[in-house]
């Protein structure tokens, strides 16, 4: 039976649809929602627990790591002083207390900031302390060597247990018998502190310590400045020591334990809270879920997993930006090292060798500076494609920077495999690109380093993968070299060479002799080609090849290029009938005020414009057409004369010798040479001479030995020659003494003798 109230609103038509609807639909969305709401604040509340939970775990983890690296440094910066040879030489061969005192107490508390600094002779007997700023030689035997009985027994070998207990560094104790190095964190006076000691023994027997070596030892004390320092790298607030009582409420501690799990100290801090600040960030989407209802949940759970997931896409994107290089897509320095390291670890597992391959992309520098930054960018993006063409899948090519490229090869350690990949490598890169209209020609110059179990590290790797490349790039370039130990002397060797060279040309210790460039028939001579010498005061005479690739690499090409062509003018004053011809080197013809130099020296010297001959080769024309046109133009208005040398070794553009204003062509040395044996290097000579004669300018063949060359280049039509059948490169007073006396230096119908 109903009730009047019930029969009612029941007969009232309005209830029948609204209130039918709420009942059935409204409620259970309301129940729905609300049960949501409350399982999203349940579920917040757990996750910034847990979140706290991680913080605190990650902040101990990040303490305990700090500290053993305290220790690892502080033994780090004892161990510098106490492996040097003056520590050797000063404290274990023959003490000097003035030596102890300024180098190794002094420089420990002063620059490492050590607060101890103790001396123990063989017999565990203190000969020098210093506390501070306090110096005492002998302080009384019981106050040092009670205090550190324990880790003097322990370097020597007396103590057994301790063995197992100080393991603060890798390399601190040993497995039996006497220590070279130990660290470890005790009490000295009541305060924590990092206590290191090391033997000052030779560095030839530290694989079997001697127990009767002094030993250095110090303490550095975990006080106020190392806390502080520890909680500004680790972002700890409040971080300090807990001398007694309970830890603060809302605090974090941990225990500072010594080698036999006694309790240091207990440091405590104030933990970063993320799990509040979770809380806080959500609160207001739950207020708005109540207010909005079943709606405003679902339109924050679809915006909640948006969100999520496009953080996600968005770290994956960072990530990859982070590891690769945004201008060809490669592996970046970071992901390389990474991997680098990787492959250490696995070659040292499976004793299988890996190799590093070092590439330095050769004249890349002039396509930036005469191309500009768009072309070189372009590039890069085309040697990319050809790298990873040339590569097997397995190998990872990286982009370390700039002109750099690495590659990481599990080809093995057999030396004729990695130089065939090397070869292929070198001529993939060197083959000629088209970007913009313009032929473009680089080289590569390639060194590698073998990676097998021997290996110390990456940064060891990496180190021999560079020498070999400055080895490479010093014997000519676009070519590979694999590392060996004897290219750390080469290198020292070098750098000194390097400075030497340096000094010579400042102090003017070199030289010029001038090969005599004659005619046809080889009885006039018509000029004189400058060629530097340099006599080493140690080393005797340092090939030319040598020290001029050492200059171009060093960059002290241009002060030597500049001197060069001083002196030559100078000579040349005395032979007003001859050309003279200096050769530029393609750094030294790039630079802006190339063209001043040369003015400059003229009016300095006084010579004939018109009897200077510029020799430059292929290389120097290679990049921006229009600036290099304009700096040899300029140079014609001058009235010098420009010869292309070494033509046919190149790529011999037809392009060069339309368009650039060149007197005359040389013919190299290489084809002359051969013209006896092959017949296509007397095709070639042939060609170049038709083709020079076809554009007006003069051809000279160099290397001319032999009376048959010097009948085929005549008959040819070569309009001068230069070789040691005409003669040998000489001096200044010679090439004056020939024009003295010419018929003392007619050639003959046999060749001059090369050793003459």
């Amino acid at each position: 039976m109903q009730s009047p109230a019930h029969a009612r609103h029941t007969d009232d038509p309005t209830f029948s649809n609204w209130d039918r609807a709420r009942l059935s639909v409204v409620v259970p969305i309301g129940v729905i929602v609300a049960v949501a709401i409350v399982c999203i604040v349940v579920a917040v509340l757990s996750s910034a627990q847990r979140a706290d939970e991680v913080a605190a775990t990650q902040e101990r983890q990040l303490l305990s790591t700090a500290l053993q690296n305290f220790g690892r440094r502080t033994l780090s910066e004892l161990d510098s002083v106490a492996s040097s040879q003056g520590a050797l030489a000063n404290i274990r061969q023959a003490y000097d207390p003035n030596w102890a005192e300024q180098r190794a107490g002094a420089w420990l508390t002063t620059f490492f900031r050590h607060d101890e600094v103790f001396i123990f002779d063989k017999n565990d007997r203190p000969i020098y302390s210093r506390v501070g700023n306090y110096t005492v030689v002998r302080p009384p035997l019981e106050t040092s060597t009670t205090d550190f009985a324990e880790i003097l027994n322990y370097m020597r070998g007396r103590s057994a247990a301790m063995a197992d207990a100080i393991r603060l560094t890798d390399r601190g104790a040993a497995e039996r018998g006497a220590a070279t190095h130990v660290a470890m964190l005790r009490l000295v006076m009541g305060q924590p502190a990092a206590v290191v000691a090391a033997a000052i023994a030779d560095a030839g027997v530290t694989a079997s310590p001697d127990s009767d070596a002094p030993i250095l030892l110090t303490v550095k004390f975990l006080g106020a400045d190392a806390l502080g320092g520890l909680a500004s790298q680790l972002g700890l607030d409040g971080l300090r020591i807990l001398d007694h009582g309970p830890v603060p409420t809302g605090d974090f501690a941990y225990d500072v334990a010594a080698p036999d799990g006694s309790r240091i100290a207990r440091l405590v801090w104030t933990p970063k809270q993320p799990g509040a600040e979770i809380v806080h960030s959500v609160v207001p989407f739950i207020a708005v879920a109540l207010a909005g209802f079943a709606l405003l949940g679902a339109f924050v759970l679809r915006y909640m997993r948006r969100t999520a997931v496009a953080i996600a896409a968005g770290e994956n994107r960072l990530r990859h930006l982070a590891m690769h290089d945004p201008l060809c897509g490669l592996p970046n320095r970071i992901f390389f090292s990474e991997r680098l390291e990787a492959v250490i670890e696995e070659v040292a597992a499976t004793a299988i060798p890996a190799a590093l391959f070092y590439i330095d992309l050769d004249h890349f520098k002039d396509v930036n500076d005469t191309l500009g930054h768009p072309v070189g960018d372009e590039l890069i993006r085309n040697v990319t494609l050809r790298l990873s063409h040339t590569l097997r899948g397995g190998d990872l090519v990286a982009r370390l920077g700039g002109d750099e490229f690495a590659v990481l090869s599990s080809i093995g350690g057999d030396a004729p495999v990695m130089m065939a990949l090397a070869q292929r490598i070198i001529a993939s890169i060197c083959a000629p690109y088209n970007i913009g209209g313009q032929n473009i020609v680089i080289g590569a110059s390639i060194g590698i380093a073998v990676i097998d179990r021997h290996c110390a590290g990456a940064a060891d790797v990496m180190r021999y993968a560079d020498m070999a490349l400055y080895r490479a790039k010093n014997e000519g370039r676009n070519r590979a070299c694999i590392y060996d130990a004897a290219m750390d002397a080469d290198l020292s060797k070098r750098k000194l060479l390097e400075g030497d060279l340096r000094e010579a040309i400042e102090n003017n210790q070199l030289r010029l002799v001038y090969q005599p460039i004659v005619d046809k028939s080889g009885d006039n001579m018509l000029g004189v080609e400058a060629l530097c010498r340099w006599t080493h005061p140690t080393r005797g005479e340092i090939s030319p090849m040598e020290f001029i690739a050492l200059a171009e690499h060093s960059g002290l090409i241009v002060e030597l290029g500049a001197w060069v062509l001083r002196k030559a003018m100078t000579d040349g004053l005395a032979w007003p009938n001859l050309t003279v011809a200096v050769n530029v080197s393609p750094l030294q013809f790039r630079r802006a005020d190339f063209a001043d130099t040369v003015e400059h020296t003229l009016k300095e010297t006084g010579f004939d414009p018109a009897r200077l001959e510029l020799e430059i080769t292929e290389s120097v024309l290679i990049g921006n057409i229009e600036t290099t046109e304009a700096a040899m133009r300029r140079l014609k208005a001058f009235g010098i004369r420009l010869a292309l040398d070494d033509f046919g070794t190149g790529y011999s553009s037809l392009l060069y010798l339309r368009r650039f204003p060149f007197d005359k062509l040389k013919i190299d040395r290489s084809f002359v040479l051969s013209i006896e044996k092959a017949a296509d290097a007397a095709a070639i000579v042939h060609a170049v001479v038709s083709l020079g004669r076809g554009l007006g300018m003069k051809v000279t063949a160099e290397g001319v030995e032999t009376a048959d060359q010097h009948l085929f280049l005549r008959a040819a039509g070569v309009h001068q020659m230069q070789g040691y059948r005409f003669g040998r490169p000489t001096a200044a007073e010679r090439i004056t003494a020939r024009l003295n006396a010419p018929e003392a230096f007619r050639s003959s119908d046999e060749p001059t003798s090369l050793a003459g």
